[in-house]
């Protein structure tokens, strides 16, 4: 595939480090350290702040700027990080990449006792704190640690954690991850070879023999992993669970709830709600093999697309078309969108040792955001440039509004913005779209529904159970952890899909299930943005309201910024109604399908 373009394609890392030799990087590290070691050489014997909080305002503010300019690696980790992201093969990256990660370690350690006593303050204390007008702008970073404090240990205990991360889990995961990323295999019809991320896009082919092939190849890969992803599973698991047992929680999601700002019942409501209508990804999979002519879905089939949606999008075209898409939403979307677009702030095409999928990373406030493509091409990557333009757009919202502290989002509507660009731009596909092509644009959506609502509760249900398993046996096989799988994956999919020969290895790639019950996410966010969406189309200048929300960044919680809103996540009625526009689209689609009797 020829890969030009008229924009940046590769990223300009030169505002961090002028190149992975640069003689600056050991000076700007200095400077990091010395700024965070001046912060805790004036306060780390100092106990004043705990009691004034006009001197706990003063802390802050150099806390802040800390944050806000330094981190605890600054811009030479930051450029590691994302040079091991372009080439994960390459041992000197990870030499200097290790290096640097623990000199960070050792330096947030010895900063970490600023946030740790602070979360200490007797709670018969905390509300002079959190009523004092200077301190308002950190007020909810305070109500957030003051939350956290039941969980935390000693600052010695805290510190050891800390430590022992990289080796206890950190490096099992890029040990897996790497060696699939090394991985490349021929596929029968097709020239060259193709590495993991090329052959995870190949099992859409509509190509029967490219899908078999690109299958056979990608479990021939796990099959080849199997025995490291299980030894590196359990390792994970139990550093999981030693953690867990020290802070005294309840189950093993609870600390996800606590530090992505949502209660716990509200994530059980939301896939109470979801497990409950895995009826329509049911009828979602009947209607596709009806559509397709099969009998059953193969695993590795479920995704393939219905209609002609094999019309090829240049990075180019793919531009012009998401930043159309923007213009018409909000000229600030748009005028980020070129911003990133022409600074080099994408990296585009896939290549050997880079990592698969896609990502938007934002640094520190003073830092710029960066955004990673594996782009081949497909309708699917033009959808995927709205989706990391959606998190990266929210970021530059924040940037100038909010302090470093509160310079993030929750997790639990982290893909709201993403998956709101995302519907944006399939609206304006559609646009000209004849019935043919209406029909599949509205398949197109709903498996965009089922994998990011359906297919993730689905697999935070099996996270739950494989956490819960591995503390009841002490280890679990690759064909136990298997099991659980298929079964988990089985329950949403339904008798359309067959869990075929291999599939049971399938959750060896799967990276989120590293990041633990970090998939909730996904569902909460599609459901909350298709709330935003319905009211955007009803009423354009509730754009506005949209902006406020990702402009908040983590200055109060997901609740009340929806709140303000008028919309109440807590509510379980609320996820019901997203369930139900979903079951509207599938009925639409299902009605459209019988009347250009293509069932």
């Amino acid at each position: 595939m020829k890969q030009t373009s008229k924009f940046p394609t590769i990223w300009d890392l030169s505002p961090l480090l002028s190149s992975d030799e640069s003689p600056e990087a050991e000076e700007k590290l200095k400077v990091v350290e010395t700024k965070c070691y001046e912060f805790i050489n004036k306060w780390k014997d100092r106990s004043d702040y705990l009691e004034s909080p006009a001197t706990l305002k003063e802390a802050l503010d150099e806390y802040e700027l800390i944050n806000a300019k330094y981190g605890t690696d600054g811009d030479v980790g930051y450029y590691f990080g994302l040079r091991s992201s372009q080439d994960q093969d390459n041992p000197v990256l990870k030499a200097k990449n290790n290096k640097i990660h623990d000199r960070s370690v050792k330096t947030g350690n010895d900063m970490s006792f600023f946030a740790h006593r602070i979360s200490k303050i007797p709670q018969d204390k905390q509300a002079k704190f959190l009523e004092y007008g200077d301190l308002q702008d950190y007020r909810h970073w305070m109500e957030l640690i003051f939350n956290e404090a039941k969980y935390l240990l000693s600052e010695e205990e805290e510190k050891i954690l800390n430590l022992k991360s990289a080796t206890s889990y950190v490096n099992w995961v890029k040990m897996t991850s790497s060696f699939i990323s090394k991985e490349e295999r021929k596929v029968k019809g097709k020239k060259g070879k193709f590495n993991f991320s090329e052959l995870s896009k190949m099992i859409y082919d509509q190509k029967l023999a490219h899908r078999e092939a690109a299958a056979e190849a990608i479990n021939d890969i796990l099959n080849k992993h199997i025995f490291t992803a299980e030894a590196e599973i359990n390792s994970i698991l139990a550093d999981k669970k030693v953690n867990d047992e020290l802070r005294k929680v309840s189950r093993p999601d609870e600390i996800r709830h606590l530090s992505d700002d949502i209660s716990t019942e509200a994530v059980d409501a939301m896939l109470d709600n979801v497990v409950g209508r895995f009826d329509i990804p049911h009828r979602y999979y009947k209607l596709k093999k009806e559509l397709l002519g099969l009998e059953k879905f193969r695993y590795f089939e479920k995704n393939m697309p219905y209609g002609k949606l094999n019309k090829k999008y240049t990075y180019d075209q793919a531009v012009k078309l998401v930043a159309k898409t923007f213009k018409n939403l909000d000229k600030e979307f748009y005028d980020i969108f070129w911003k990133l677009i022409t600074n080099g702030r994408l990296d585009v095409y896939p290549r050997k040792g880079k990592r698969s999928g896609a990502f938007s990373i934002s640094g520190q406030k003073s830092q710029p955001g960066y955004i990673l493509l594996n782009h081949t091409d497909e309708l699917a990557d033009v959808t995927a440039i709205a989706h990391e333009m959606g998190h990266a757009i929210n970021d530059e919202l924040i940037r100038p509004k909010q302090n470093a502290l509160n310079f993030d989002t929750p997790l639990s509507t982290a893909e709201v913005a993403s998956t709101f660009m995302e519907d944006f731009v399939l609206d304006e596909i559609e646009k000209d779209a004849d019935d043919e092509l209406k029909l599949a644009l509205m398949m197109m959506r709903l498996d965009d529904c089922v994998a990011s609502i359906f297919r993730q509760v689905a697999c935070y249900k099996f996270e739950q159970e494989l956490h819960s398993s591995f503390r009841a046996k002490g280890y679990l096989s690759k064909d136990e952890i298997g099991e659980l799988f298929v079964k988990h994956m089985s329950a949403y999919l339904g008798d359309s899909v067959e869990m075929s020969e291999g599939s049971e290895n399938w959750w060896v790639y799967w990276s989120h299930i590293r990041s633990f019950f970090y998939v909730y996410s996904y569902a909460s966010g599609l459901l909350i943005s298709k709330s935003l969406q319905k009211s955007v189309k009803s009423s354009p200048e509730f754009i506005n309201k949209v902006k406020e929300f990702l402009s908040a960044g983590t200055s109060d919680s997901p609740r009340n910024i929806f709140l303000k809103m008028g919309i109440d996540i807590n509510d379980k009625d609320f996820w019901l109604q997203g369930l139900d526009e979903i079951d509207q689209l599938l009925t639409k689609t299902e009605k459209t399908a019988r009347e250009l009797r293509k069932i």
